[in-house]
């Protein structure tokens, strides 16, 4: 496969992470059509530290050597490239949050928190369920449906974006941090395919509508992975931005999302240690 064209290899597996990962949460969604919140939590957390040691040792290092090379400011560059991950995907993460809240009762309640306390929550998944059930408008339904393409299209890309640029800092395909990544980010959608589709079976759509439409989700991933290589592509300084950009955008869906919904899904220390052991993998993936 080290032959293979590396535009082509990294399209096949990101397709494979992306559409594959939240597919296959989506038919396990539609077949037991419950999730247990004690696994959910752990799994992401799980994820969450490892895609953290990705990104903080492997990542960022690469970025930071990239740019050393390129520019005068170095590291800096990396650390506003960070910082501009960060920055726009809170901002439209926020935007997002703020015109939606009101159309789930219970988002809207003074006593929840002030982020997501489920994954349907962070997909807007029970948004459109929610209209479906009170049989709202088509206009409302399609809607809905974009808000939650969007709000889906926001983890996906950054995501993507680490696949792809994670490869182009890779010497090898097959063993390098772009396969650990992708690999790490196909079973992080697992859970978050189960989080789609379950509320949308609940809403009355048909089971295999659901799991297709939870597939179609993860499409988002390839158009990050296709932007994080070509920006790794175009030099040093393109992939010392592409990889910034990508580790500020993963560092913020991960700190600001995925383990404060980790807690608020399992209130215990177990998250905290999943996401340790998390780390700790990461680490010997990376210099094992």
């Amino acid at each position: 496969m080290e032959t293979m064209d590396p535009f082509i290899f990294v399209t096949v597996v990101t397709l494979l992470s992306g559409a594959g990962g939240t597919g296959l949460g989506g038919l396990v969604g539609a077949l037991f059509n419950s999730e247990s919140n004690r696994v959910v939590s752990l799994l992401l957390a799980f994820a969450g530290g490892v895609m953290s040691a990705i990104v903080c040792f492997d990542l960022l290092a690469e970025a930071a050597e990239a740019a050393e090379g390129a520019t005068d400011i170095g590291v800096w560059l990396v650390v506003l490239a960070v910082v501009a991950g960060v920055v726009i995907v809170y901002g439209l993460n926020h935007l997002i949050d703020n015109k939606t809240r009101k159309e789930v009762p219970h988002t809207d309640a003074s006593d929840h928190p002030k982020t997501h306390d489920d994954l349907d929550e962070l997909v807007h998944a029970d948004h459109l369920a929610e209209h479906r059930r009170n049989k709202d408008s088509k206009l409302s339904l399609v809607i809905a449906g974009i808000v939650m393409a969007c709000a889906i299209a926001l983890h996906n890309i950054p995501e993507g974006m680490t696949i792809g640029a994670s490869f182009a800092a890779s010497d090898s395909l097959l063993l390098g941090s772009g396969m650990i990544m992708a690999v790490l980010i196909g079973l992080h959608n697992i859970p978050e395919g189960m989080a789609v589709s379950v509320p949308l079976i609940s809403g009355g759509m048909k089971k295999p509508r659901a799991v297709l439409l939870t597939a179609a989700c993860g499409l988002p991933t390839l158009l990050g992975a296709w932007l994080g290589l070509w920006l790794g592509d175009i030099g040093p300084l393109g992939l010392a931005a592409s990889l910034g950009f990508a580790s500020g955008a993963m560092l913020y869906v991960v700190y600001g999302e995925i383990l404060p919904e980790a807690y608020l899904l399992y209130r215990s220390k177990a998250p905290a240690f999943a996401a340790m052991g998390g780390m700790l993998l990461g680490l010997v993936l990376i210099f094992a």
